[in-house]
């Protein structure tokens, strides 16, 4: 069956995220992060923060549930059993430190086929409380058996 390009374009509601100092610890912990910048209010201060600043790849923290409605949505069709994870890529701008309100839109940015694949390009735009872009995702998903 071919994969439906008609969604492409469609964008979905934002999702929030209020970035807690402990959750950032706990990733870094769980990344094997030692900066003190993650860790430690004090440090982060003394550097100019307001608060402990989350290392780049808490994105995927804040990102991610913006993307659970298109890769449900009933419009792309999209076989979630035969999904597998393609890529990603981040470019990120202000950092983001606890205190921090994420809003996270997602987008459907290409979807096609190829050699008995569909390809579905997701494109994930966060903004902090003061309208700064804090990263921009591209995730790539790849259905087998299209």
């Amino acid at each position: 069956m071919p994969v439906k390009t008609q969604a492409i374009g469609k964008s979905y509601e934002p999702a929030q995220y209020a970035v807690g100092r402990e959750k950032i610890r706990e990733y870094a912990h769980a990344v094997g992060e030692t900066n003190p910048l993650h860790l430690d209010v004090d440090a982060a201060r003394a550097a100019g923060y307001a608060d402990v600043v989350a290392p780049p790849m808490f994105a995927a923290v804040y990102s991610v549930p913006s993307l659970g409605p298109s890769l449900f949505d009933p419009e792309i069709e999209l076989n979630i059993m035969m999904m597998v994870h393609g890529s990603q890529e981040f470019e990120w701008g202000e950092l983001v430190v606890a205190g921090d309100e994420i809003s996270t839109m997602a987008s459907v940015k290409d979807i096609s086929e190829r050699d008995g694949r569909g390809y579905y390009v997701f494109e994930s735009v966060s903004t902090n409380q003061r309208g700064e872009q804090v990263c921009r995702g591209t995730w790539t998903n790849i259905v087998r058996g299209v």
